[in-house]
């Protein structure tokens, strides 16, 4: 089922979420298929629980064959519940990000150039990975959802935060969510 998806202002959108107490459930199912409808329908790059107003640690995320994302890198399509990351080395990348919570706008955002992902899987099992470019800005903004942080909490300078219409003029865009 495809669930409206919060905007920026939402005051969800700033609490900080739960643990998933118990994996595998029927709930938990059906939760991460209505995030994937949702993903899909709005050709998202990744959502997070809190986004369709369920405050529970849980994210999706992927990139495939996508014309939003023509030059980005793929990304795998798991379920990522309770999510731990930690920065590998000191080494930050600037980047353009958007968000399905903040319809029409991008800005660039610092994030860690390189990160290890946990937590589990939608039924239990283990997930460890260590990743970079795409794939580590996709995991830092979903997780970001997971704590209350919209990406345009972490910008630096505003003079590269706008609409997409008068950033990329004649129709380029920059990935969403």
């Amino acid at each position: 089922m495809i669930r409206n998806v919060l905007r920026m202002g939402d005051p969800r959108l700033l609490a900080k979420s739960e643990p998933v107490a118990e994996l595998g459930t029927s709930e938990l199912h059906a939760l991460v298929a209505d995030m994937r409808d949702t993903m899909a329908q709005l050709n998202g790059a990744g959502l997070a629980a809190p986004q369709i107003g369920v405050l529970l640690r849980v994210v999706i995320f992927g990139v495939h064959a996508n014309p939003r994302y023509p030059d980005a890198e793929e990304v795998p399509d798991p379920v990522l519940v309770n999510p731990v990351l930690e920065p590998i080395g000191d080494a930050m990348e600037d980047g353009w990000e958007g968000c399905l919570s903040v319809p029409g706008l991008r800005g660039v955002v610092p994030r860690h150039a390189r990160i290890r992902y946990r937590g589990f899987d939608i039924s239990g099992e283990p997930i460890d990975r260590t990743v970079e470019g795409f794939h580590a800005r996709v995991v830092q903004h979903e997780c970001d959802h997971l704590d209350g942080i919209l990406y345009p909490m972490r910008m630096r300078d505003f003079s590269k935060f706008g609409f997409v219409e008068e950033l990329f003029p004649g129709g380029s865009e920059v990935p969403e969510d």
